[in-house]
């Protein structure tokens, strides 16, 4: 087992999550068992395995450090300058139907920013993975660096709810405006792995409403992308997790200036 003093905290990601990625690929077509959560929703068998995968990787090479997991919840020290975010299977209803569009995000969060962070594709054997200062793509156990482009023209709009700035806000209304059309192509992929495409040049943009800081599903993506080079702001243009919140990702300023504008269309007059 590496020490902490050997292995770098980038590194300790992408090996979490590849512990993590291959108990999602074994268990995958299984029909496990599912656990109900609220509001409808669920963990799989292959979520909790996937998770203690992890856990067990992190707490051995970081056994100071805090940790939030999808579906352990808080431990270590609520003050705690480091704490790991685990989101073990970030796709969960698609994985449960047997569709391979799923990803295991793991990110660090040291004192206010993300510091590592790895988002692994179980069925692509990729890992979009970053040290927040440089964003690579680890397959076939090279590195490569990550080069967000526009030039796909594809927009991932997440569906999902909460909500929380509807009626001003709504996800659906993007995809329905006319001027949407007219510059992009959109896309509704239901896990994170979408952000992690944004830094890879593979998606022109990704936006969603929500409450992110601290989010176990979109912390890896969102420091891959600030990694990367992407334009990262809330719903609104301002810096991620203040004011109205939520998260647009563009692979570059025109792309992010469009969308924005088109956002700011939805807001009735005089408010």
């Amino acid at each position: 087992m590496l020490s902490m003093s050997t292995e770098s905290d980038a590194q300790l990601a992408v090996r979490a999550a590849q512990a993590g990625s291959a108990v999602v690929r074994d268990m995958y077509g299984t029909s496990p068992e599912r656990f109900e959560k609220s509001g409808g929703d669920f963990a799989t068998a292959a979520d909790l395995a996937a998770e203690k995968a992890i856990l067990d990787v992190l707490r051995t090479a970081r056994p100071d450090d805090a940790v939030t997991g999808e579906e352990s919840g808080r431990t270590g020290s609520e003050g705690a300058e480091r704490r790991w975010l685990v989101d073990p299977l970030c796709g969960t209803l698609n994985y449960a139907v047997n569709t391979m569009v799923v990803a295991v995000n793991v990110a660090l969060r040291d004192g206010s920013a993300i510091t590592a962070a790895a988002a692994a594709d179980p069925f692509g054997d990729e890992v979009f993975w970053t040290d927040g200062e440089h964003a690579r793509l680890r397959r076939g156990g090279a590195d490569e660096e990550l080069a967000p482009s526009s030039g796909s023209r594809l927009v991932d709009v997440n569906l999902d709810p909460p909500f929380p700035n509807a009626p001003d806000f709504r996800a659906v209304g993007l995809l329905a405006a006319p001027e949407f059309a007219e510059h992009f192509r959109p896309r509704v992929v239901s896990s994170t792995l979408a952000v992690a495409w944004v830094a890879a040049g593979r998606r022109a943009a990704y936006v969603t409403d929500g409450r992110l800081r601290d989010s176990v599903h979109f912390a890896a993506g969102i420091a891959l992308c600030e990694a990367a080079g992407c334009v990262v702001t809330g719903i609104h243009g301002r810096p991620p997790h203040t004011g109205a919140g939520g998260l647009v990702v563009a692979a570059d300023r025109e792309t992010h200036a469009l969308l924005l504008e088109m956002i700011r269309n939805q807001v009735p007059a005089g408010r």
